[in-house]
């Protein structure tokens, strides 16, 4: 039986978030992916009688394995071997300065400055830029055997190994996961219909965001491959297409208060399914008669998804996304967008600071294996990872119960071949735990480093004190250099992020309505504005795990986030009333919705706190826009004051 804890002993909400597990399924075969790829490179070296080969390419498996997130083969590619290139890069460049006092200091710390404004273009840089990072701060601090060239082929290797087996079913399985990714979107966009007019809406409309955006990035990944005509995919990116008329109308559904009927959503669910067979026998549709213009709207557009679901050569032509970049035109936009970004330069000067303390720390005080605090830095400084502060914390807590592991291990196994069974039980909890959280992962993770360490230094359990008293360190650097002395990091603003997309949402509106209105850009920037809202409410949430005052003031602002979300939900509901035959806003409404979006976009700009607007709003009665004008008044009344 639970006991509630004494009110004084009570832990504060941010500790317990940050303690707290988060649900997640156990991927199954990444997990047979981790055991196999770490500790068959150390057999074989083993069995060569080179175990600090194999040690070395285990650590490069290691990299491969955290980075073994994508389900869609093609995602994969870009998730593990793009990183492990840079990760070659890394080790040659901390190898090559190993030994020479102030000039690795200096080479390290520039390494930093690039890895830290790789963070900010997307995922796949962002763990290319941490690989870069740790494996210069690998070789620069351990004395790597062989030549300086065989550390990068080990360690990069060992992450290739990974991707090979993650891409062992592809001949089978071409496909199928992009399939099942659409299929997943479709039966969440049922889930949602089925709860539309109830307090169960809102969580699920975020679920379905999140499946759209997995759905997009796991096809158009794809079609980056397809420079011709491919019909399968044709085919997949006009069923995920076919779906937007249904998302859209599930806001009408909901603003009416009332659920719809079960056979909707059973019919979403229906050609859920087959999207995920591939069928193409029409889906037979029992769809009650619709009462009104927005069961109508739901009723097209339910229809229409099952016409395109089950056609064999839809229309290529209804591509709203448009196809994406070449590879070499998106380097080139992300490589300018770095740097003329303030923010990817502040936040690799950060970065560089906190390791270039490190790298000078180490090199006055005689620290054993000094490269452990380095490398601590770099996994408690990633900002697309979470806030420093709960990363630090959660830190240190992992590598305690990560060094208690390894103490046993180190104290009861002999080294020899009993590592590689000890690998084989160790290396399946890191793909297992990471979705756990930060503190689980670290607490998986330290013991198969501490191993593979002992293996190349063979210190034994000489290794466990230095390496908890590195970490303290680490995660004092970063705290103190990485986050007390930058006021972004206690001021909690708003953000510019939320004012920016407090200004797409105005241009939303505008694009939304009028004759002239384009229907790929509206979907464009529909997408756009539920993308940007789903990462920004994932930074309010990750800031609510920080101590006050900054959860505090997070936490004040989030309801601002939830109002701004309902006001696109409100825009995208009038829109498909419209299309169900209600008369079209005056262009005087629109004009002044989109003025005072405007207003509150540039207050939360200028502001960090709080800031009075007007709320005395008003227009025609009965215009569609009216509860997107109520919306309005919402969100402007939550920025001011109380």
């Amino acid at each position: 039986m639970s006991r509630a804890f004494p009110v004084g002993l009570t832990p504060p909400d941010w500790l317990v978030r940050n303690l707290t597990p988060q649900r997640a399924p156990v991927n199954r075969p990444a997990v047979a992916r981790a055991a196999v790829a770490m500790a068959l490179p150390l057999a074989v070296g083993l069995a060569c009688g080179q175990p600090a080969y194999g040690a070395l390419a285990s650590m490069g498996a290691l990299s491969g394995v955290i980075g073994d997130t994508a389900d869609a083969y093609r995602m994969r590619i870009f998730n593990i071997a793009v990183p492990q290139l840079f990760g070659a890069v890394g080790v040659t460049i901390g190898a090559l300065a190993f030994g020479h006092g102030w000039i690795a200091v200096a080479a390290v710390t520039g390494v930093a400055l690039v890895s830290g404004m790789m963070s900010s273009i997307g995922a796949v840089a962002s763990v290319g830029g941490l690989l870069l990072l740790l494996n210069c701060v690998i070789g620069a601090g351990l004395p790597l055997p062989g030549s300086w060239w065989l550390a990068p082929v080990l360690l990069s290797g060992g992450g290739l190994l990974v991707l090979l087996l993650a891409l062992l079913a592809w001949p089978l399985r071409s496909g199928v996961p992009e399939r099942a990714a659409v299929a997943d979107t479709y039966r969440k966009v049922g889930d949602l219909l089925a709860v539309s007019g109830t307090d169960a809406y809102e969580d699920l409309r975020l679920t379905v965001t999140r499946s759209l955006n997995d759905s997009y990035d796991a096809v158009l990944a794809r079609r980056v491959f397809h420079h011709g005509r491919s019909p399968d995919l044709v085919r997949l990116l006009a069923q995920l297409n076919a779906v937007t008329p249904v998302v859209e109308s599930a806001p009408a559904a909901h603003q009416r208060g009332e659920r719809l009927p079960a056979a909707i959503p059973a019919a979403v669910h229906l050609l859920a399914e087959a999207v995920e067979t591939g069928s193409t026998t029409p889906v037979e549709l029992r769809l009650p008669a619709p009462a009104d213009e927005t069961g109508r709207s739901v009723d097209h557009a339910v229809r229409h998804a099952a016409g395109v679901v089950t056609d064999v050569s839809p229309d290529p032509l209804d591509d709203r996304l448009g196809r994406p970049a070449t590879l070499r035109v998106r380097t080139a936009r992300a490589a300018r967008g770095v740097l003329m970004s303030a923010a990817s330069w502040r936040y690799g000067i950060r970065l560089a600071l906190c390791i270039g303390l490190a790298q000078i720390l180490v090199s006055t005080v005689a620290v054993p294996r000094s490269y452990w605090v380095a490398l601590t830095i770099t996994f408690v400084m990633k900002p697309d990872f979470g806030s420093v502060f709960s990363r630090a914390l959660l830190r240190a807590l992992g590598t305690v119960a990560g060094l208690v592991v390894a103490a046993a291990v180190l104290t009861v196994v002999p080294r020899g071949w009993a590592d590689v069974g000890v690998i084989l039980l160790l290396a399946p909890l890191i793909p297992a735990l990471t979705p756990r959280g930060y503190g689980y992962q670290t607490a998986a993770i330290t013991p198969v480093i501490l191993l593979l360490s002992d293996i190349l230094n063979h210190q034994g359990t000489g290794l466990v004190v230095p390496r908890l008293v590195d970490s303290l360190v680490g995660c004092a650097i970063a705290l103190v250099a990485g986050y007390l002395l930058w006021p972004e990091s206690w001021h909690a603003r708003v953000g510019d992020r939320l004012a920016d997309a407090v200004a797409d949402t105005a241009e939303y509106v505008e694009l939304a309505f009028g004759g002239l209105a384009d229907p790929a850009a509206r979907a464009r920037s529909r997408r756009r504005l539920y993308r940007d809202l789903s990462s920004i409410r994932t930074e309010f949430q990750r800031a609510l795990t920080e101590p006050p005052p900054n959860g505090r003031r997070a936490a004040a602002w989030m309801p601002l986030v939830v109002a701004v979300e309902r006001i696109v939900d409100a825009t995208t509901a009038a829109r498909v009333r419209v299309r169900g035959g209600s008369a079209e806003p005056s262009a005087d409404e629109i004009t002044t919705i989109a003025r005072q979006l405007r207003e509150l976009s540039d207050g939360l700009r200028a502001s960090d706190v709080l800031v009075a607007v007007r709320t005395d709003l008003s227009g025609p009665s009965g215009s569609v826009l009216e509860p997107v004008r109520q919306e309005v008044a919402a969100a402007r009344t939550i920025a001011s004051p109380h």
